[in-house]
This record gives C-alpha cells, sequence and structure tokens, in this order.
C-alpha cells in the first residue's frame, strides 16, 4: 500500500476523526455580571449529526463533511471526497481504529494511504482539539430547535474554522510532529 515510486505529487499529511454533535446540551458554567444568573436551557432530544474533518497541522487547513451516519460507507465517501479535494497530492491519513476505518469495505482512494494511530490515544490524535474548539467556542450553553438548524450552525461553523488557519496550526501542531517544527 505505498505510492508509485514515479509519482511526482508532493505529500500532504492529514490528521482525521469524526465527532457526533446533537440536540443534547449540557449546561456549563459561564461567566456572568455580578448578580445576574444565567438561565441556560436543556434539553434531551436523540438526534445527532456526524462530521468528518482532516486537519493539517503543518497549513492549518481543514477538511470536512457533515454526514448523517458514523459508518463505513459514510467513511468511504468522505475518503473519495478527501482525494478529489487533495487531487494534486499523494494524500497520508492518520487515524484511530474505529470499525469503519478498519473495515475491509472501506474504499480507498488511488492517492490516498492510511495510517492507524495505537490504539486508546486520542492524545496523538491533533484532529481532536478541533471538536474541543468548536464545542468551547461556538455551542458551548447552546441548544437547536432542530437538526437542520444544527446543521447550518454546523456549516457555519466549519467554514469559520477552516478560514483560520493560523488558529488551527496553534491548535494541532504538537511537539512531537517533530518535522513540522
Amino acid at each position: 500500500m505505498s505510492f508509485s515510486s514515479d509519482d511526482k505529487r508532493p505529500v500532504k499529511i492529514l490528521f482525521q476523526d469524526e465527532a457526533r454533535f446533537g440536540r443534547i446540551n449540557e449546561p456549563v458554567k459561564c461567566w456572568a455580571p455580578k448578580g445576574l444568573r444565567p438561565i441556560v436551557n436543556k434539553q434531551f432530544i436523540r438526534e445527532y449529526i456526524y462530521v468528518y474533518a482532516t486537519v493539517c497541522p503543518m497549513s492549518g487547513e481543514v477538511f470536512s463533511l457533515i454526514l448523517p451516519v458514523c459508518n463505513t460507507e459514510a467513511m468511504s465517501l468522505f475518503i473519495d471526497e478527501l482525494s478529489a479535494y487533495y487531487k494534486d497530492f499523494r494524500v497520508i491519513v492518520f487515524m484511530d481504529k474505529a470499525g469503519w476505518h478498519t473495515s475491509n469495505e472501506l474504499v480507498i482512494a488511488e492517492n490516498v494511504r492510511k495510517l492507524h494511530l495505537p490504539p486508546y490515544s486520542p492524545e496523538l490524535n491533533p484532529a481532536e482539539h478541533l471538536w474541543e474548539h468548536i464545542r468551547e467556542n461556538y455551542f458551548r450553553n447552546q441548544m437547536s430547535d432542530s437538526l437542520d438548524n444544527l446543521e447550518i450552525k454546523l456549516m457555519n461553523v466549519l467554514n469559520e474554522v477552516e478560514a483560520d488557519n493560523e488558529t488551527i496550526k496553534k491548535l494541532t501542531n504538537f511537539k512531537w510532529l517533530y518535522f513540522y517544527n
């Protein structure tokens, strides 16, 4: 599963992960002026959508898709779209060993190679910090009245995050990625 030696395209190294966003929210502490008690609504509705994303710690690039499910077929679709987006590159994607990442039915494009991170080590995946950033800065103490509205908000947030390469580099360019520092 290596690239052809006569393939002269540059290499793009990405880290991939997926996250579930839903209509269940968990109120957390927040700042309010003295004497004012903030009111945060809580809802418990089991409706979800999933964001598949890659980050490039070196450039701060983010590529993402919002999909309705998290399975091998959706992952194959994500890889296909990623391949088309980076068609001028040979792409190495680091990912965890979720069942849909290791399935024999996963379709991997010609210009994409996958490498797995060690099991039970989310701290090694820079893409994990993308979800933390999005949840803390855009979804804290908020709820959506519909899955469609949640998807619209996620699209807007992802567009904003994808445009902010410097923040993504600060979040994901770990010291152990010595070849990037």
